[in-house]
């Protein structure tokens, strides 16, 4: 494995600002109290499109909050999974649609990191997208198989030192938090780990499961009921601070990789030039939505720290991560070849 030539330093202090005002932005406006329709939108079904197959940790959010925001509006809102090239087929496709407020996009990591990885993309993150809100953040879970040998974070570091570039991971794609949080554990722990995309979380956790692949570091999301059933395996979380949700699983750092500390997150955009009644009313519903207790208690059982960020606090967000992990991808030379 190459030894990059510059430390990676993650700073989290750019996140701290967003996680200490969810409560606020989530809760603390008249978030319970519907935004008017602008115009008579929406007068037909709307499409909020997946950049991962089904069963991952983003499709199954996206499928909470677009039943609830179905309720909202009286008009159905469809998911449409579009899998593929990390996240790169669903960008281009919302970037290409029309700015009429009928194509939503739940998105992740992968829309700050995809053009540092590749070597090109059809699309501009910052440009071709109209911030929403920001959903949540969230550790992902380092998982084994049930049947592994590797009882701890410690076993894993043994087996991949002992057996270098033979252990695998497996992740949804390219540019997915799972890749990345995978790239920063070979980095800091300096092991050399096989990286395994899949064109979703689903099949990578079908083979996860099997012992086909070695490990995944899973989004909570999808990865925790896992653990809960028995099918796989919790050594760690990716945060410096234990989950309220699985709170006997350690974090990675106090587990055997000293200052890993990195979090995933989940964000609604629209396509750039979409009127801006519009977005203020995707907004203003969707934190209305994440504020009702029902809402509330299905996305804690995950994990995840709801935020529901204002537009501005989002745009902020993406390039700060897009600053934040362009040197990590660059010191560790991970390039994306298809």
């Amino acid at each position: 494995m190459k030894s990059p030539a510059t430390t990676i330093v993650i700073d989290r202090r750019r996140l701290l600002p967003l996680i200490a005002a969810a409560p606020v932005l989530a809760f603390g406006r008249t978030a319970a109290a519907q935004a008017p329709s602008p115009s008579g939108w929406p007068s037909r079904v709307v499409k909020l499109v997946v950049p991962f197959t089904p069963g991952g940790g983003i499709d199954g959010i996206g499928r909470i909050l677009g039943a609830r925001l179905s309720e909202m509006w009286g008009q159905q809102v469809v998911i449409e999974n579009k899998p593929g090239a990390g996240g790169n087929i669903a960008s281009e496709f919302v970037a290409r649609s029309a700015p009429d407020g009928y194509t939503m996009y739940i998105s992740a990591a992968g829309l700050a990191v995809n053009r540092y990885l590749f070597a090109s993309i059809n699309y501009d993150p910052l440009a071709d997208f109209a911030p929403v809100t920001l959903i949540c953040l969230f550790p992902n879970i380092l998982v084994v198989p049930s049947s592994s040998q590797a009882h701890s974070v410690g076993d894993l570091l043994a087996l991949a030192r002992t057996n270098p570039g033979k252990v695998t991971f497996a992740s949804p794609g390219h540019g997915s938090s799972p890749h990345m949080s995978g790239e920063l554990f070979k980095y800091l722990a300096k092991v050399d780990l096989t990286h395994v995309p899949y064109r979703g979380a689903a099949p990578a956790f079908t083979d996860v499961i099997a012992g086909r692949v070695d490990c995944t570091f899973a989004v909570m999301a999808s990865g925790l009921p896992l653990v809960r059933s028995g099918q796989l395996r919790a050594l760690g979380v990716t945060t410096a601070a234990r989950v309220a949700a699985a709170p006997e699983v350690p974090t990675i750092a106090e587990a055997g990789v000293p200052g890993y500390d990195t979090s995933s997150w989940f964000a609604f955009f629209v396509p750039a030039k979409t009127p801006a009644e519009i977005i203020s009313k995707i907004h203003a519903d969707t934190v209305a939505a994440l504020a009702e207790p029902q809402i509330r208690a299905k996305l804690d059982a995950l994990g995840v720290v709801v935020v529901g960020s204002t537009p501005e606090q989002l745009g902020i967000h993406l390039q700060a991560e897009m600053e934040r992990w362009a040197p990590v991808i660059k010191a560790a030379n991970i390039r994306v070849s298809e």
